[in-house]
């Protein structure tokens, strides 16, 4: 028992390693045993080094020098920095540096490393996040802009189909594989954010734009959505990056017989600007995402009736609480609410006048109370309402 408390305790006096080096070991603890994707470890790295790059200035360079006023003038820094374009850092994006570094404070914790405890780093209060969707008459004008003639065109309206029917994110379709969607079925599962599987499902005009598309793909990419160029030929990744600086997104297909090949994946940034090119082309003047068409998914669901829990499901949420954001654009029985509830007594009081009728007047009658037996000038105003 003593040789293994000694143990331990030589191993609690040894000096902590520097705080790069633990940034890496975090990073691949995320890696192997929480099982992150490369997108989430990427950002977990941008955020741990723009702090290790500030603590450096301030010769913080180990856990121990991480104090309270280390913590409050980091967010200071985080509050003032500013790009290119003179522009602060918005308070979710410190938020998201902040909740980045309590991760990696956390995970110093496990290893028996001295922190700041993570408790006492408390998130920016943000604005209530704006949600922005797309009418059903929006939705329809830019389905009709996609010219389905071309193999490009029949991809197009796929992914636009797709979207829309199952909500969606942008780098959940960028890696559907032809396998995995199963379109006689109408349904597959897929992957989500922090490794939780859905199922999605497509409507059958999804099904029709799917079923069109694959029909003519005569490649073995297994990636359900490829580049072409003009001309509809496949872009293989031998070609990419492409020499001239062209990019085969941004130039309309044709009817060339497409070949075989291994064609290269259309990448997330190049359904961003699909979805943006037929936006515009269907007279749309907002700023239209595949996340907005993943918004107007979820709207149309709520709109139509269908309770919280279950568009919860449907887009992957974690928690409830994320997917409470369209509750105030969505509920489909508050305007009949209004309407039925409010202003009663006020046309109530309002009929005798109209039946008299009597002209409207601003003043009151000296001889008479008004509606509620008390004079307006008798009411305190610190009361409110």
């Amino acid at each position: 028992m003593y040789v293994v408390k000694f143990a331990y305790d030589t191993y609690c006096m040894q000096p902590s390693p520097p705080l790069a080096q633990l940034i890496t070991d975090f990073l691949e603890y995320l890696e192997v045993e929480r099982g992150r994707s490369p997108l989430t470890l990427r950002n977990y790295d941008h955020y741990l080094r723009r702090f290790i790059e500030w603590a450096k200035s301030q010769q913080v360079t180990t856990v121990a020098g991480i104090t309270p006023e280390v913590i409050r003038l980091y967010r200071l820094h985080l509050n003032r920095t500013a790009d290119a374009q003179k522009k602060t850092l918005q308070k979710n994006t410190q938020n998201y540096h902040l909740i980045a570094l309590r991760s990696f404070l956390k995970y110093l914790t496990s290893r028996d490393l001295s922190t700041f405890p993570i408790e006492k780093i408390v998130l920016s209060k943000t604005e209530e996040r704006e949600v922005s969707f797309l009418e059903a008459e929006e939705i329809e004008r830019i389905l009709a802009s996609v010219e389905t003639r071309t193999p490009g065109g029949k991809r197009d309206k796929a992914i636009l189909e797709t979207l829309f029917s199952t909500g969606l994110r942008v780098s959940e379709l960028a890696k559907l594989e032809r396998e995995q969607v199963n379109v006689e079925r109408g349904e597959f599962a897929v992957t989500g954010k922090g490794g939780r599987v859905r199922v999605v499902f497509l409507s059958p005009a999804a099904r029709s734009a799917l079923v069109a598309y694959l029909k003519i793909r005569t490649d073995d990419n297994p990636s359900v959505f490829i580049r072409f160029w003009k001309g509809g030929k496949p872009v293989t990744n031998s070609q990419l990056p492409v020499a001239s600086g062209k990019d085969p997104e941004n130039t309309p297909t044709g009817n060339r017989q497409l070949e075989t090949g291994n064609a290269s994946p259309l990448t997330a940034r190049s359904i961003e600007r699909i979805v943006q090119h037929y936006a515009k082309a269907a007279g749309i003047t907002k700023k239209v995402t595949p996340h907005t068409l993943r918004h107007s998914f979820a709207t149309d669901l709520l709109m139509n009736g269908a309770d919280l829990r279950s568009v919860q499901a449907l887009l992957g949420h974690k928690n409830v609480t994320t997917t409470q954001i369209y509750t105030h654009v969505t509920n489909p029985h508050l305007k009949d609410i209004h309407s039925a509830f409010h202003g009663i007594r006020r046309s109530q009081v309002a009929a005798p006048v109209s039946e008299n009728n009597n002209p409207p007047t601003d003043e009151p009658d000296p001889n008479q109370n008004n509606a509620e037996g008390e004079h307006p000038g008798n009411v305190n105003p610190s009361e409110g309402s």
